[in-house]
């Protein structure tokens, strides 16, 4: 059984020392001149002028629930198309309830303004 798994093992092997190889030539090679801007919590520019549990704007959610609307329909879509042959007409139906639901958060995204950029 560990013969089956030797090549993954030897890659992973392969991969770490290469990995931790490149970290280390760049620790020992490259510059390093630490100061108290560099260091910081914050490198920004400017120092923190509130506190960091602020409350957001609702828009950035409704975006970010827009792109998982979105990301989710593409990534189902494409295997989905490939295998509607061997799948039939249960395959179908069941994409088009997935593809319902995706609509219904489309359409509370519009209503609540999201796709309207100012």
């Amino acid at each position: 059984m560990l013969q089956s798994y030797l090549p993954i093992l030897i890659f992973m092997g392969v991969a770490l020392f290469i990995g931790g190889a490149m970290i280390l030539l760049g620790r020992v090679l490259g510059p390093y001149r630490p100061d108290s801007a560099k260091t910081s919590p914050y490198e920004c520019g400017f120092e923190a002028f509130e506190d960091s549990r602020m409350k957001f704007d609702v828009r950035y959610y409704l975006v970010a629930i827009l792109f998982i609307i979105f990301d989710l329909e593409i990534a189902f879509l494409f295997p989905w198309a490939v295998a509607l042959k061997e799948i039939g007409m249960p395959g179908f139906v069941a994409m088009m309830l997935f593809l319902g639901i995706l609509v219904v958060g489309f359409i509370y995204e519009w209503k609540k303004g999201a796709l309207e950029w100012e």
